[in-house]
């Protein structure tokens, strides 16, 4: 290869890694404040600058944040008692209604906002593993209520002690005073109110809707003759 040749290959890998440098910063210090999350801010308030991006911007920030506390909790769990991050909240589900540690699955899956296909799957785990039962519901003939077992009372006290101890977000809350804590779970709580009031029932209509649409159709559907 040429001088000349290697001088413009040189020059067009340091446009390459400038542009690749311009769409994505170096990683930032671990300083309080200090987020990636602020990047994805500045890109799309200078890609709309002419909206009032402040309620997209703040569901990015709650998402993100539900996912790092998603993992991290997910990780304490498979390390410490080998189940799921999804799993341990059906345990502490059971826990917090107070004794006999008992649910229906209906009452399961809306207090934890999954399908009820989801919570016969962890019920399943989570009973494979001795952690809960099922007993039969007296109210309802052929349903059955889940039961916390003695292990699985011992394995959700452990965490709970744990969560309390080395919750993942209390190297973030050591940077706040009480007052900002106060006002931050303050705010996480009127907000989940209004949207649970505003925005879940929406979100459960249509999904029934749909379903109740696609079966009277099929019923509706002449056969095809063969």
């Amino acid at each position: 290869m040429s001088i000349a040749a290697a001088k413009r290959t040189a020059s067009n890998r340091g446009h390459e890694n400038a542009t690749v440098e311009q769409m994505e910063p170096a990683r930032k210090p671990n300083l309080p404040g200090s987020s990636n999350i602020e990047f994805i801010s500045l890109q799309w308030q200078r890609e709309h600058s002419e909206l009032d991006l402040s309620n997209f911007l703040l569901a990015i920030y709650f998402m993100r944040l539900g996912t790092v506390i998603e993992q991290a909790f997910d990780k304490m769990c498979q390390n410490l008692w080998g189940i799921s991050g999804s799993d341990m909240r059906v345990l502490l589900a059971l826990r917090r209604s107070g004794h006999p540690y008992a649910k229906r699955p209906t009452d399961l899956y809306r207090a934890l906002l999954v399908t009820s296909g989801a919570i016969t799957k962890k019920i399943d785990r989570l009973a494979s593993l001795g952690l809960v039962d099922r007993q039969p519901d007296p109210s309802h003939g052929g349903g059955f209520i889940v039961h916390l077992t003695k292990k699985g009372l011992d394995v959700v006290e452990k965490a709970i002690v744990k969560l309390a101890e080395e919750s993942s977000i209390a190297p973030a809350m050591a940077h706040f005073t009480e007052a900002e804590r106060d006002a931050g779970n303050q705010f996480c709580l009127k907000t989940l109110a209004l949207m649970e009031e505003l925005v879940l029932p929406g979100l459960e209509e249509p999904d029934n809707g749909s379903r109740k649409s696609r079966t009277k159709g099929a019923a509706r559907s002449p056969r095809k003759r063969g």
